[in-house]
């Protein structure tokens, strides 16, 4: 990924934000390992201290994390979802709890301020996840699901809210993989025709109910 080479003036800020910026475009993915201290020095043209300072800044706000002897890897999207995360833990539970508390409202919103644009794109993506889910695709599942929860959510038109659960994307992306059966058969699918379809009608009550009961259900299970 090309690194613009920065000013001698603030130039921990200046490779901050464009680390930054490399994590919020896609260039450096959720997971992957960034270039090496040596090569950022090389590209970004700073010195070793400078790249050392905005890794360790980043690092501490969540957005990396540093692997002794490994390497330094892209663990968040944003400083918010690194927060996030931090608060969360591993927990799936704690997971399943918080996502929760932000979708049964998302849902609820949903079924009042949606458009029929917006309503549309929520029918595609259900059924780009119903049709990854019925031919066991787990990979592009995770995805789908994912991405109908958070356009429930924008729907609602809430832009603070939306921003909140947008910073939850990694969390709600990990719960969706691992309350999922890597088969995804029959006994094991979850559906949101019913989210859907109260959303559609524009019952914001139903909305809530149906948002609410999938997420008891995955919770109930980890009690079993």
């Amino acid at each position: 990924m090309p690194l613009a080479t920065t000013r001698r003036a603030g130039l921990v800020d200046q490779v901050i934000e464009q680390l930054r910026d490399a994590v919020r475009q896609g260039e450096w993915r959720i997971g992957t390992r960034i270039p090496t201290e040596p090569e950022l020095v090389a590209t970004l043209g700073v010195g070793r201290n400078t790249v050392r300072e905005a890794v360790r800044a980043l690092s501490h706000s969540g957005l990396l994390e540093v692997r002794q002897g490994d390497g330094t890897y892209v663990r968040a999207t944003s400083e918010v979802s690194g927060a996030i995360r931090r608060l969360c833990g591993t927990e799936l539970r704690e997971a399943l709890q918080v996502r929760r508390m932000l979708e049964v409202e998302g849902a609820r919103l949903a079924a009042t301020a949606r458009t029929e644009e917006e309503l549309a794109r929520l029918r595609e993506l259900h059924d780009q996840r119903d049709a990854a889910q019925r031919e066991a695709r787990f990979d592009d599942f995770v995805h789908a699901d994912a991405e109908f929860h958070l356009a429930v959510v924008r729907c609602g038109h809430n832009a603070l809210l939306t921003e909140l659960y947008r910073g939850l994307t990694e969390v709600v992306t990990a719960s969706v993989a691992a309350t999922a059966n890597e088969k995804l058969g029959p006994a094991e699918r979850i559906e949101h025709h019913g989210i859907l379809n109260a959303i559609a009608d524009r019952d914001p009550a139903r909305a809530a109910v149906e948002a609410a009961e999938f997420l008891d259900e995955l919770l109930a299970g980890l009690d079993s």
